[in-house]
């Protein structure tokens, strides 16, 4: 198994599915757009498409979008050249360059300025970028993996992001699944936090009490697997004993709302009624509809997916759009 695998932890079906594109995704010379909301792993999925493709003994370049100063963008990815500003004494390589031959991955893509953006774009269109006060462009060979906890669709409707980028984005596309959506994970994802930080801080192996997957379980874990990590690690660290029970962990008791779940066993098939209320229940039960539906079409016809929208009366990219908001991939039903 390689280190890349050991790292994605998990086998609720959502996660094996998008875990089960990485060779895929990671063979092709093609961006890749991974969304997602905050704290699913985005960047630990950038890294495993990296090292699972041939450039895995290349440079991967993360890069936080979101973090860099909008007159520092164009320096930070493309460097300058000598004399190009004020203070620029000498050659600064940018991040592209850092990155040829490898990945650069661009985390929160959605924070770009549109100046950026269209720099980007000519990145992506003819594989060179010109550093800021240089007349002369210079090739790179480097593929783009970019991440978005915004649905990028939105922001190109309202004007804050390149119609024209964000197709040359979307060539290939994951959505990661939330937490909540693959709660079975949670105690196989939380024993591995525990045995890591307790490596770190020197103590001797800790277990999870009953109680402690309980409470763990009926979090809704707004912050996904992030928190989860985080609570885990501050409890390891802050723990008397050899057994972190429910207390030691520092999330709310009670199940939020929307979380907490009642089974009525006399329903078809039995109904989990939850108390975020009848809209919260239809939003659910719709979900839920849509990817069973979904993946029954695709399983019929073996992940042909113009054969399944016609099937399904959709026009083949509204299908598609379905497929990605539910993290399903074709070639997970096509036939061997």
């Amino acid at each position: 198994m390689s280190t890349w695998d050991e790292s994605l932890i998990g086998t609720s079906r959502c996660f094996l599915q998008v875990k089960g594109m990485i060779p895929l995704l990671s063979k092709s010379k093609a961006t890749v757009l991974i969304a997602g909301e905050t704290g699913t792993g985005k960047e630990l999925f950038a890294r495993a498409l990296h090292y699972s493709s041939e450039r895995s003994g290349k440079p991967f370049v993360p890069v936080n979008c979101a973090a860099l100063p909008d007159h520092l963008v164009e320096n930070e990815l493309f460097g300058h050249s000598k004399g190009a500003f004020t203070g620029a004494l000498i050659e600064k390589h940018g991040l592209l360059h850092e990155a040829d031959g490898g990945t650069l991955f661009l985390d929160e893509i959605n924070s770009l300025n549109i100046v950026a953006q269209s720099k980007l774009l000519r990145v992506l269109q003819d594989q060179e970028f010109r550093p800021l006060g240089s007349t002369k462009s210079r090739a790179v060979d480097v593929k783009i993996v970019a991440a978005t906890n915004t649905d990028l669709r939105y922001l190109v409707e309202a004007r804050q992001f390149r119609e024209d980028l964000f197709y040359r984005l979307n060539v290939l596309s994951v959505v990661l699944p939330p937490l909540r959506d693959r709660q079975e994970d949670i105690p196989e994802l939380a024993r591995q936090f525990v045995k890591r930080s307790a490596e770190e801080f020197g103590r001797g192996a800790i277990r999870l009490s009953p109680d402690a997957i309980r409470k763990m379980m009926a979090y809704a874990w707004p912050g996904n697997v992030r928190e989860l990590q985080s609570v885990i690690h501050r409890a390891v660290a802050m723990a008397m004993g050899e057994t972190l029970e429910g207390s030691d962990l520092d999330v709310p008791d009670q199940e939020p709302t929307g979380s907490a779940k009642t089974y009525v066993p006399d329903g078809p098939d039995g109904i989990v009624i939850e108390p975020g209320g009848f809209q919260a229940m239809k939003v659910k039960m719709i979900d839920e509809f849509e990817r069973a539906y979904l993946s029954k079409l695709l399983s019929s016809h073996q992940g042909n997916i113009s054969k399944a929208a016609r099937a399904a009366k959709k026009e083949r990219r509204a299908f598609q759009r379905l497929l990605h908001k539910h993290g399903l991939d074709r070639h997970m039903f096509s036939a061997a």
